[in-house]
């Protein structure tokens, strides 16, 4: 019976690593590749293909399978502890990532769909195959849950994907190790000698790139990068970065650039400034996203301005924002204001939720490359805004380019409408980002008073380092339109019919 024990918990132990595997590679794969719905997809499905084969494949052992079972955790430790760092190394130096993160998607896939296999074959003599079946995948499907739950909460957020891999290999490493000593009655002497070896060598490799790991990740995320990286966390839900060039420093969120200390005022004057003007004496404002705290420092200009609630999902984005000394100093350290309030909740669930009227919703997130995002980014969020201002309230989005994203910044405009807004779309070029672009939505001012009304508009007692009454005649011009017909055949995002993320990637992204 003790050996049918240490078999199964072997088994719970690989199902745990197994699972946080296939979370590790989609993750690898989102950030390195992009897509994260495609991405995830694909990296399970091609996993869950591969444990197939694996599966199969065993029909052919025989032998000492107790042998081969510790073989299978070897290899296991082995490409699971270097997923992370190979992965990183193929993009630091070409552009075939993709195909090694696949390459391990199948080969540890493989290895994990031996497991269960060998462990019902090795436990059949301790129990009844009824019985030994259901407790053996029983065993297996518990780890899964624990592997789920180690990834959330402790492996990404804490130990990233620098050294959660190393951990995870540790652990079917530490399932050899422990099943080499409680069966070595199974096990001849030399496989005994062999299989010692080979333990202390694992150790010995598992650790070294342990050790060496965070360099050469970053050597590999370096990269990725032109310039220097100065700060780098795995938070919870992302991957920030701050690279700095000369005097200027640049802000990335999974590898997507945010904005720049070079022109991120090109950025933020246009998203705060023509709607506060627009909304006469706005008092209480909401900010979704805008962790950087830049666009709360040009709100705190309107002595007007009484409340601004922030509203970012992740705190490690807003602690940055507060006491970075680099986006602290470009932020003039807005978030230490008393009028400012800061909130670490999904958006649309505090909109959801909350009992509170706002005159202006400044909506300051990442480009909807992903359904999640896109989901900000929808008709029901829109609704949930118009539902949340007041009589004449406004919003403004930023809504990404209206060149190199046509048909996602059409999209944008026309969900806002749809969501009972006569809507204004502005843009401006900035240096670091091209063509950039906001949709403006006013509840109770009709489209044609609402462009009349911001080409009136004058800032000359804001203190501004750009914006003027001439640049607003620029941002509400577009001239004609170069993609006709496309307008009309662009659909409303919606949660439950997200086209948005999908008219985003498929934007011109290649031609800037």
């Amino acid at each position: 019976m003790l050996k049918s024990n240490i078999l199964k918990l072997a088994l719970f132990a690989t199902g745990l690593s197994g699972i946080v595997a296939e979370y590790i590679l989609g993750t690898l794969a989102t950030y390195l590749l992009g897509n994260s719905v495609l991405q995830w997809t694909m990296i399970i499905s091609v996993m869950m293909f591969s444990m197939g084969l694996g599966s199969r494949f065993t029909k052919h052992l025989s032998g000492n399978l107790l042998v081969k079972f510790i073989i299978i955790e070897f290899a296991l430790s082995l490409f699971v502890s270097y997923t992370s760092v190979l992965s990183y190394t193929t993009a630091a130096f070409s552009e075939y990532a993709g195909f090694v993160i696949y390459a391990l998607s199948i080969i540890i896939g493989i290895f994990i769909g031996m497991e269960i296999p060998i462990v019902i074959r090795l436990n059949d003599e301790f129990e009844s195959l009824h019985i030994n079946v259901s407790s053996v995948i029983e065993k297996d499907y518990y780890g899964s849950l624990l592997g789920g739950v180690f990834f959330a909460f402790i492996g990404l957020p804490y130990l990233g994907l620098t050294y959660t891999p190393f951990v995870l290999g540790m652990v079917n490493l530490i399932i050899a190790i422990m099943l080499m000593i409680m069966l070595k009655d199974g096990l001849s002497i030399s496989n005994r000698k062999i299989l010692n070896i080979s333990s202390i060598a694992m150790v010995l490799i598992i650790t070294i790139g342990a050790y060496f790991a965070q360099p050469i990740i970053l050597f590999g995320e370096q990269r990725k990068y032109k310039d220097v990286i100065v700060y780098q966390e795995q938070s919870k839900y992302q991957k920030i970065v701050i690279t700095q060039w000369k005097n200027d420093y640049w802000l990335y969120l999974n590898g997507n650039h945010q904005l720049s200390s070079l022109d991120e005022l090109m950025y933020h004057e246009p998203i705060v400034h023509p709607i506060m003007k627009l909304a006469k004496h706005p008092q209480n404002i909401l900010v979704m996203g805008g962790g950087d705290g830049c666009a709360v420092r040009e709100i705190l200009k309107y002595s007007s301005v009484k409340n601004i609630t922030l509203v970012d999902l992740d705190p490690a984005m807003t602690e940055l924002g507060m006491n970075n000394e680099i986006l602290r100093n470009m932020n003039k350290s807005a978030f230490h204001d008393s009028k400012v309030t800061i909130i670490n909740q999904d958006g649309y669930k505090y909109l959801d939720t909350v009992n509170e009227y706002y005159d202006v919703i400044i909506i300051d997130l990442p480009d909807p490359r992903t359904v999640e995002l896109g989901r900000l980014y929808s008709y029901e969020f829109y609704r949930l805004c118009n539902k949340h201002l007041r009589q004449n309230g406004l919003l403004v989005t930023q809504a990404g380019s209206p060149y190199f994203a046509t048909n996602a910044f059409n999209c944008i405009d026309k969900t806002i409408a749809e969501a009972d807004f006569s809507t204004l779309a502005i843009h401006n070029h900035i240096i670091t980002l091209g063509e950039w672009g906001w949709v403006i939505g006013a509840k109770n001012i009709s489209k044609e008073n609402l462009l009349i009304e911001a080409k009136s508009l004058n800032f000359d007692d804001i203190q501004t380092e750009w914006i003027n009454n001439e640049a607003m005649q620029m941002m509400t011009s577009f001239g004609k339109n170069i993609y006709p017909g496309k307008r009309d055949s662009v659909r409303i995002n919606k949660i439950h019919d997200p086209v948005l993320y999908k008219y985003y990637l498929d934007g011109n992204w290649d031609l800037y």
